[in-house]
């Protein structure tokens, strides 16, 4: 659904790939991959934090090829993501990668605002309120 623009660092890893856009939102694309392991998603969030630092961020997040996740990750995401998350916005082509969404968040209420959408541009729009 979304792609990263020309000319712009995009961090790669065997999960997903990100890159910063212009205004600052970190943009995800998820990867149709095995589910990760809890030990993977530590060391992603930080290195992640380690290139964040202290600041929160607003996350726009393509989840149409996310794999499902175990209880033991998900409970680990829900404690760590609102230590550096402004708000999320989801993008989803796929009925299964909103469900799998929807339900992580209604099992996990999060402290920080979330929604689908099937549009990158309103997504953004929306993130754009919390910058």
């Amino acid at each position: 659904m979304i792609k990263p623009p020309k000319n712009t660092k995009v961090m790669d890893w065997a999960s997903s790939t990100f890159w910063f856009d212009e205004t600052g939102i970190v943009c995800s694309i998820s990867k149709k991959s095995a589910p990760q392991t809890l030990t993977e998603v530590k060391e992603i969030l930080a290195t992640f934090r380690g290139m964040i630092g202290d600041k929160k961020i607003c996350l726009l997040a393509d989840a149409t090829n996310s794999p499902e996740s175990t209880k033991e990750v998900r409970d680990y995401v829900a404690v760590e993501f609102p230590k550096f998350i402004k708000a999320i916005a989801i993008l989803s082509d796929s009925s299964l990668g909103i469900m799998l969404a929807n339900l992580f968040f209604k099992l996990k209420t999060q402290p920080y605002p979330t929604k689908m959408f099937n549009n990158e541009i309103e997504a953004k729009e929306w993130l754009q309120q919390f910058l």
